[in-house]
């Protein structure tokens, strides 16, 4: 912007920029650009005032000439703007010696091609006061208490105006003298403080609002930045401490402490503070939301590459090892099922790699690039299945601290496996049936309907449609899941992969354990094939995992269960539990006499090691499964185990 030149001798008083009362007035003008804060043009008398030339003061900033005053300015333009004229007492101007000059300011608007132009006025007010003793004594003898009224009445009207500017700030403002006792607040400070302004007024203002920090320890008020502006002359801004209410409560704030200075002598400062709870809030959730998708897409992308690596074994098809009839049927039926979105129900024994065939089922599908997610409906407590299914919003229930995504979320565009889908409580089983057929849900505490893409294949060992029957679950849910049905042989009826199965986790062991070359032996096989095999492949696995521990000079040592007597004799009689091959029917149990027996051996195995599950010597290791699979029959079964005899 090019300012405008200084004037000629020959425009004195003639047809300047501003008119000649501007440039031969007595009065000192200047002129300011309000949004550039740049001095437009002085005319003489302001520069033999304030002791400058002319075109030095047209490279000046407005609030130069006013120093460390640059918020009363702000309010005193802001006022010119919106009234179209103002005056104030507040501002001190700075000679070009030093010393500061006390004035009076009357503002006013002048347009301008680039926007508003603001005309000062500016009156001395030593010369002023000098004048006014003068004119009042003069005035006192001719108008008497008449006159002085009047005076009073303008006074009043000033200190009118300055109020409604205050009262129409939304911010809070206070003032404090030098000895830190209030001596104003508006009203907006009121609301915000929970204080009326003549309880404040007169009070220490720190050891009202500001006595403590954040996190609630004292503070003391030698450290105070409001009181430290008095004090140092400096301004002070200030975005992380709080005030307290008058109920005791507090909120987060954001203020600016700014001196006030009285012919030169700090006397004070002026506090405009605005209440930022909710922003601060609102930025806290922004990020708490990044580092939980963060830490989301961490976590997804260590589970992908789990869940993609945990089973990829050599060998066959998706890591299924046999050559059995039964096994080549499920590999024709894997083929045959695995490009589809059917769902799929898998049964079977435990222990005969249910979970091995949901895999091999997803890494032959389209949806092979997205994880498989394995929910165990057998392990999560009742109360918490909604939340585990569908997840839930934070404050849904006690303990829920921040949201969090389910298993359909974390499985969209994936595939969703459901072991031992028949734990699934009666009551969810139709919400679950809902996500099947709309491919919809809610999250726990949250009205939101969320969409999802979940292929689902679910495994059980129970019989469902006996439980169907029997009201234990529902027969919309059974029918639903029971599209592709796929059903897992126990290790009994497929004898010829025994071996086969048996190498390759001689091979797995060896590299896991670092043991070297390890044989299993021709008798070593049949010992293994002629055994029953109750745990199914899993018991098999931990088999050869303990001869592989146990082993010496390259020999496994196979250690069954009794010897592997109950399998020679099972063998021999036929048909305790049926072969391929076998014609003499099986003893049948009904659902509540197998789950008796079960608990029976349960107690009678809890019995034997003083009520200890984990660890050497445990329930687990005597029944040869896993601690994590009985203590999930515990729950289901209603055992309540005994006393550890190592703590009594």
């Amino acid at each position: 912007m090019t300012l405008p030149a200084p004037p000629t001798g020959a425009e004195i008083c003639g047809n300047t920029v501003y008119g000649p009362v501007f440039e031969c007035g007595s009065e000192p003008m200047v002129v300011v650009e309000a949004h550039t804060d740049r001095i437009r043009d002085a005319n003489p008398a302001a520069c033999r005032l304030l002791g400058h030339e002319r075109s030095e003061l047209a490279r000046f900033a407005a609030s130069a000439l006013f120093p460390d005053q640059r918020p009363a300015l702000i309010v005193f333009s802001q006022a010119v703007m919106a009234k179209g004229h103002y005056w104030t007492r507040s501002l001190t101007a700075c000679h070009a010696s030093g010393r500061e000059i006390a004035l009076e300011i009357a503002g006013s608007m002048l347009p301008g091609k680039t926007g508003p132009l603001l005309l000062f006025t500016l009156g001395d007010l030593a010369t002023r006061e000098r004048r006014a003793i003068d004119t009042e004594a003069e005035t006192f003898v001719r108008g008497g208490i008449a006159e002085w009224q009047r005076i009073e009445r303008v006074f009043r009207d000033i200190e009118r105006e300055n109020q409604l500017i205050l009262r129409a700030a939304g911010e809070g403002i206070y003032g404090v003298n030098a000895e830190g006792k209030t001596t104003f607040v508006n009203p907006a400070a009121e609301r915000m403080l929970g204080w009326k302004a003549e309880d404040l007024v007169g009070r220490d203002m720190h050891s009202i609002v500001h006595h403590s920090r954040p996190d609630g320890s004292h503070y003391p008020e030698v450290h105070c930045p409001i009181y430290a502006a008095f004090r140092d002359g400096a301004v002070h801004n200030v975005v992380d401490e709080v005030f307290w209410r008058r109920d005791g409560s507090s909120f987060f704030v954001e203020y600016t402490s700014t001196p006030i200075r009285d012919r030169g002598v700090v006397v004070g400062a002026v506090i405009v503070f605005r209440d930022v709870t909710q922003r601060r809030e609102a930025d806290e959730k922004l990020r708490a939301a990044h580092e939980e998708m963060d830490g989301l897409r961490k976590r997804l992308e260590l589970e992908n590459a789990y869940l993609q690596e945990e089973i990829r074994l050599e060998g066959n098809h998706h890591g299924i090892i046999g050559r059995s009839a039964a096994i080549q049927k499920i590999l024709r039926q894997v083929e045959l099922v695995a490009p589809t979105d059917a769902s799929v129900l898998i049964t079977g024994e435990s222990g005969t790699g249910k979970e091995l065939i949901a895999r091999a089922i997803h890494e032959a599908s389209r949806r092979s690039d997205r994880p498989l997610i394995r929910v165990n409906c057998a392990a999560i407590p009742r109360e918490l299945f909604e939340s585990e299914f569908f997840g839930h919003v934070k404050g849904a229930f006690t303990g829920a601290l921040r949201d969090r995504v389910g298993r359909f979320e974390l499985a969209d565009g994936g595939t969703l496996f459901l072991d031992e889908v028949g734990e699934i409580p009666l009551e969810l089983q139709g919400k679950l049936l809902r996500v099947l057929q709309e491919g919809s849900f809610e999250r726990v505490g949250e009205e939101r309907t969320r969409s999802v893409d979940v292929r689902v294949i679910a495994a059980t060992n129970r019989e469902l449609k006996e439980e169907v029957r029997r009201g234990r679950f529902r027969e919309d849910l059974y029918f639903r899941l029971d599209v592709f049905p796929i059903h897992s042989a126990p290790l009994r009826e497929r004898r010829d992969d025994i071996p086969l199965l048996a190498q390759h986790f001689v091979r797995s062991e060896v590299r896991k354990l670092k043991t070297g070359d390890l044989r299993l032996t021709e008798a070593d096989a049949r010992k293994l094939t002629q055994y029953d095999w109750p745990g199914n492949v899993r018991e098999l696995e931990n088999v050869i995992e303990r001869g592989a521990i146990l082993a010496r000079s390259g020999r496994l040592r196979i250690d069954l269960p009794d010897g592997g007597k109950a399998a020679v004799g099972t063998a021999r009689a036929g048909a305790l539990r049926p072969t391929a091959t076998s014609a003499v029917k099986p003893t049948l149990l009904t659902d509540d006499e197998r789950r008796e027996r079960d608990r029976a051996n349960i107690i009678a195995a809890l019995g034997a090691c003083g009520g200890k599950v984990f660890g050497p010597g445990g329930a687990a290791e005597l029944l040869d499964v896993k601690p994590t699979t009985l203590a999930s029959r515990i729950k289901s079964l209603g055992i309540v185990p005994p006393r550890n005899a190592a703590a009594r």
